[in-house]
């Protein structure tokens, strides 16, 4: 992993488009990313960021990260979905409002409404 990826990885993410698409219950926004973020599919990428702490689903080993802090979050606020990502920890996380660094393997989800189109698997909190 590069230094360069590190400080840009909120910055690449944020290089997506959208069309619009149908499925049974209605139209729906299908994430269409970029090759920059095509080629980080996989590739292991550090992300720093805000643990937002969803009521009933804050769990230490999965939790959501934000760019933003959470009154300018996409749940909360101002951001779009590209400011979050679902992450996976092989290790549970305590909760803390303060910014926190998180590395894993970068997921894309393009097909699965029910979750957030950056995922980032098999993660570890970065001291």
């Amino acid at each position: 992993m590069t230094q360069a990826q590190d400080q840009n990885v909120w910055k690449n993410l944020s290089e997506v488009t959208y069309k619009i698409s149908e499925d049974n219950f209605g139209e729906l926004y299908v994430p269409v990313f970029s090759e920059n973020i095509k080629k980080m599919e996989g590739e292991v990428v550090e992300a720093d960021g805000y643990i937002i702490p969803f009521e009933g689903m804050f769990k230490p080993e999965h939790i959501i990260l934000s760019s933003l802090p959470l009154a300018e979050c996409f749940f909360c606020g101002s951001g779009g979905p590209e400011t979050v990502m679902e992450v996976m920890l092989s290790d549970p996380i305590k909760y803390t409002s303060k910014r926190v660094k998180v590395r894993g393997k970068l997921t894309l989800n393009s097909q699965d409404p029910e979750k957030l189109m950056y995922i980032l698997k098999d993660a570890a909190l970065v001291e």
